[in-house]
Parts: C-alpha cells; sequence; structure tokens
C-alpha cells in the first residue's frame, strides 16, 4: 500500500526563482511536509526546454525515495504548466501522488498573446512568455493522466497594472477562466493577486487538504 505522500516539489513562476516559494515551502513545513524547491530558467527559456531540467531533477529526487514512497507536486503560475507538462513525458507517473497548480494559466495567458501582437522581438528574447501563449500551450499537447490527480487555485484579486487589460475576471495577471480546465478534481477561488496568492498560509491549507483528500476543503 502507498505511503501518503509526505515529499513536495514546489516550482516557482515567470521571472522568479525558488527564493519566491520560501515562504509556501515553510507553511507546509508547518503542515507536516518536506518541502523541496527548484530553480528553472522561467524567463528566457521556452517551457519545453525547461521541463526537461526539471525532469532531471525529479528523476534525482525519485531515485532517493523509498520503494513505496512517492511525491506530490505544487506549482505557481507558469510552474504548474511545467508540472503538467512533465507529467504528460516522463515514466515515474507511479511515483507521484499528487498536484496543485496554483494561478496558472492552464489555457494560455491572454497577456502574452498580447505581447506577442505588439512585439516579435519582445517574445524573441522572453521565450518562456511566448510559450504561454493560447496557441503555444495548445501545441503541448498537454494529457490528462488518470492517475494522477490535479486541483488548481485561482485567484481574483485585480490589483495590478495589467490585469486592467484583461477582460474577465483575474489575479492581476491570469484570468480565473484560463485556471480552470476539464480535467481537473478538483478547483477553488480565493480572494488573492497573482504575486500574494502562493504566499498565503490559506493557500498552503488548501494545497495540504488536496494533497490529503483529493478535495479543497476550507476550514
Amino acid at each position: 500500500m502507498l505511503l501518503i505522500a509526505k515529499q513536495v516539489i514546489i516550482i516557482h513562476g515567470y521571472n522568479k526563482n525558488q527564493q519566491d516559494m520560501i515562504t509556501l515551502k515553510n507553511n507546509l513545513i508547518k503542515l507536516g511536509y518536506n518541502g523541496i524547491l527548484v530553480n528553472l530558467p522561467l524567463t528566457f527559456k521556452a517551457i519545453e526546454y525547461c521541463t526537461s531540467l526539471f525532469k532531471e531533477q525529479v528523476e534525482k529526487i525519485i531515485s532517493t525515495l523509498d520503494q513505496n514512497e512517492q511525491i506530490s507536486l505544487v506549482g505557481h503560475s507558469t510552474g504548474g504548466i511545467i508540472i503538467r507538462n512533465f507529467l504528460s513525458t516522463t515514466e515515474y507517473l507511479a511515483k507521484i501522488d499528487r498536484a496543485v497548480l496554483i494561478a496558472t494559466p492552464n489555457q494560455g495567458s491572454y497577456l502574452a498573446a498580447l505581447v506577442a501582437r505588439l512585439s516579435t522581438a519582445f517574445i524573441k528574447v522572453f521565450k518562456t512568455l511566448d510559450s504561454l501563449n493560447p496557441n503555444k500551450i495548445h501545441r503541448l499537447k498537454l494529457k490528462n493522466i488518470a492517475t494522477v490527480e490535479i486541483g488548481a487555485i485561482a485567484g481574483n484579486k485585480n490589483n495590478l497594472i495589467l490585469g486592467k487589460l484583461l477582460p474577465e475576471d483575474n489575479d492581476g495577471r491570469v484570468q480565473v477562466s484560463s485556471v480552470k480546465y476539464h480535467d481537473l478534481k478538483d478547483f477553488i477561488i480565493l480572494p488573492y493577486g497573482h504575486k500574494e496568492i502562493h504566499y498565503k498560509f490559506k493557500t498552503a491549507k488548501l494545497v495540504d487538504s488536496f494533497l490529503r483528500n483529493g478535495k479543497f476543503k476550507e476550514g
């Protein structure tokens, strides 16, 4: 019988590094997890390249696990796309328990598409942003993995300037409708902005709830 996964790999978002996830890691430690941070070049490199680097790091971690031990995955923003792309390509699905995506543009980024229309030179440099274009997300052909339950948390506090450019409810960067997709096991909306949602203890508690039970239970 497989044990409840206590080891959690935590992935940062676009134009960030592992420092941005320290608060979430510490909050999950308080809830009984061993948080493992990773660094990925999520600014100037495409999603596919960053996923290949992530795969190498995860496989090293998996090699240290006990026979019946699994790991969980948690990603903020673009980190969630890395998780889904990894799950679509890895040979180690049996070692993955559940995953939580926080403010992840699963349907692609409206802002990335807008930037692409305004400046091709910009997206040639910032290749991660280009990867978030809805057309590019679709081309990744992200799979629904029946053995790995995925939950997503969206924010709807539009407290950032760029959020004013978005036509629907959003967290200042990502539209709520982009976070949600059909194959999610559970989905919840919190009243936080994109840059703060992963810093909130309430978010960590919901991550804990899903990793343990496959459902987001508040309280």
